[in-house]
């Protein structure tokens, strides 16, 4: 399962909320929802995230093994 948590951690160290994200980068609320509930995202999203927070895949998400969770 892909989990989100290292994306939430990463707005909290760089200071950036879900609301700069939406009205000043254009991020769609939607995707932040989708993001929290743990669905879906295209790599072009992805793609923006990295750039917008200026970071690494691996700074917005995570495989967990079903087990570990």
């Amino acid at each position: 399962m892909i989990s989100y948590k290292p994306f939430y951690e990463t707005l909290y160290k760089k200071n950036i909320t879900e609301y700069a994200l939406i009205f000043k980068h254009g991020i769609p609320a939607n995707t932040l929802h989708r993001m929290k509930h743990n669905e879906a995202i295209t790599t072009k999203t992805l793609d923006i995230l990295c750039t917008v927070l200026d970071c690494s895949v691996s700074e917005i998400l995570e495989y967990v093994k079903p087990e570990d969770i």
